[in-house]
């Protein structure tokens, strides 16, 4: 073949080479060439996903896995056709196995980033650290000297998982258990202890009701009884009123009969008598009065006779006054 033709798509970038000397270069080019005297490059300009695991340390002696990938591109690609072999035959195969390296040394500058992030950190701190061992890691190789002189940009990077060994992560399974199983007993303690306290909050209204149910009873009780107080407080006032009114009367009464019979104290029956017969008194009364002259001077009388008569008459009239007659 005499003249060969090239077409390349736009994410590729191609650079023609006639006797050493560089002809043509671009992305999307077409053009015919002499294959004897030329050489074709040809560098993917397309982002490229390069796939990682390996195995790290951490601080307390623990191996993890991380596993994972990077995505990068070509920003400089004539850099990177000086750095590495890109020229590809006739039938647009590499000729070399430099391509291959790119990814290597990406996963190498990744795995070298990660191992001065991880072994600064424990293991309970890197299986929950995802996030920011992937920031601090796709810093360190987006700022790596091995990517700017490649001429690539690292555009991301996602770690997929961090594992520990399988005996640990039984282990850590076994810890995350127990502190499971502690939390729900700590919960059912504190659902029992809750269930505990609302039902002595319960039983404490309770009693605080039935204390103050007896306690308006006691003021009750304590009213009705301070109202009997009162009640005979009033009575005794009422009685020592009706004695003091009665002594009083009685005084009253008293000093009128006093008064009264104070003319007659000193005065002789005789003459009480006399004033007796004067007034028209009770002839009995008169009859009384002369027996008990009689009796006064018993000593003087030798024999006294009281004929039957005397007698029926004095019976007769006071039957007879006894019946209203005379």
């Amino acid at each position: 073949m005499l003249i060969g033709f090239k077409k390349v798509p736009p994410t590729t970038f191609v650079m023609h080479y006639e006797n050493g000397v560089l002809k043509r270069s671009g992305a999307g080019l077409s053009f015919f060439y002499f294959p004897a005297i030329s050489s074709i490059v040809e560098l993917p300009l397309s982002s490229s996903d390069v796939p990682f695991a390996f195995q790290e340390s951490t601080i307390d002696f623990q191996e993890v896995t991380l596993q994972g990938q990077l995505t990068y591109r070509v920003s400089d690609p004539e850099r990177l056709s000086r750095m590495l072999n890109y020229t590809v035959n006739s039938n647009g195969e590499f000729v070399s196995e430099d391509p291959d390296l790119v990814s290597v040394r990406l996963i190498n500058v990744t795995q070298t980033a990660a191992r001065s992030v991880i072994r600064a950190m424990t293991l309970p701190e890197v299986l929950i650290a995802n996030e920011r061992i992937v920031e601090a890691v796709l810093a360190s190789v987006q700022s790596a000297s091995l990517v700017t002189m490649l001429g690539l940009e690292v555009l991301g990077l996602t770690v997929a998982y961090i594992r520990p060994t399988p005996e640990m992560s039984r282990a850590l399974e076994a810890d995350a258990r127990e502190a499971i199983q502690r939390k729900s007993d700590q919960a059912i303690y504190l659902r029992r202890n809750a269930a505990v306290e609302e039902e002595r909050r319960i039983m404490e209204s309770e009693l605080n009701t039935e204390i103050a149910v007896e306690t308006k009873k006691r003021q009750i009780a304590e009213t009705k009884i301070a109202a009997e107080i009162a009640v005979e407080e009033q009575r005794t006032k009422l009685i020592d009123k009706r004695v003091e009114n009665d002594k009083k009367n009685a005084d009253s009464s008293a000093y009128s009969i006093e008064k009264n019979l104070a003319p007659f104290r000193n005065a002789d029956w005789k003459t009480l008598m006399a004033i007796g017969a004067s007034q028209g008194s009770d002839p009995r009364f008169a009859l009384s009065l002369a027996f008990q002259e009689l009796a006064e001077n018993a000593g003087k009388i030798g024999t006294l006779s009281l004929t039957p008569d005397l007698l029926s008459a004095l019976m007769d009239n006071g039957h007879g006054e006894r019946n209203g007659t005379r």
